[in-house]
C-alpha cells in the first residue's frame, strides 16, 4: 500500500470543511489566483511546499495535514477505534473524545468569521483606494 497522498484532494476537504469556497481561497492567496486556478490546484497529486505552506496559513491548517492525510487509512483507524469485538472490555465500550467536538467546531467557526471579516476589510479598503483614485 504505497500510493501516494493526494495534496490536492486534501486541500479541497480540508477547504470545504472549513466551509470556504474556492472564490474565497482564490482571494486569499492574492490577484493572480481565480477559482479555476483554485480547481486545478486541488486536481493537482502533488503541490509545491511553499503553496502548501500559503494554503495551510489561509485555512489554519499545519502544511503536514496536506501532506501525510489520507482517507482510506483515516477511515481505517475511526472503524478499529469505535469497532468494539466482542473480547472487548464492556466497560470501555463507549468512545471516549478527548476532544470536546462541540468546541472544535465553534473554533471552526469563528475561524471562518474571522476570515470573512478579513475579506470584508480588505474589500473596503480596496473600495477606498479606488474611490480616492476615481477622484483624483
Amino acid at each position: 500500500m504505497n500510493e501516494k497522498i493526494h495534496h490536492g484532494r486534501n486541500i479541497k476537504r480540508f477547504r470545504e470543511m472549513m466551509g470556504i469556497k474556492q472564490e474565497a481561497l482564490a482571494f486569499e492567496l492574492g490577484e493572480d489566483w481565480s477559482q479555476k486556478k483554485v480547481s486545478l490546484l486541488e486536481q493537482k497529486e502533488e503541490v509545491e511546499e511553499e503553496l502548501l505552506r500559503q494554503v495551510g496559513e489561509i485555512l489554519r491548517i499545519p502544511v503536514e495535514a496536506f501532506q501525510n492525510f489520507d482517507e482510506e487509512q483515516a477511515v481505517n483507524i475511526i472503524a478499529n477505534t469505535f469497532n468494539i469485538e466482542k473480547d472487548a472490555f464492556v466497560g470501555n465500550s463507549k468512545p471516549t473524545f478527548h476532544i470536546n467536538p462541540l468546541e472544535e467546531i465553534k473554533k471552526l467557526h469563528d475561524e471562518k468569521i474571522a476570515l470573512y471579516e478579513r475579506m470584508l476589510k480588505e474589500k473596503d479598503e480596496m473600495m477606498a483606494r479606488l474611490e480616492m483614485l476615481l477622484n483624483k
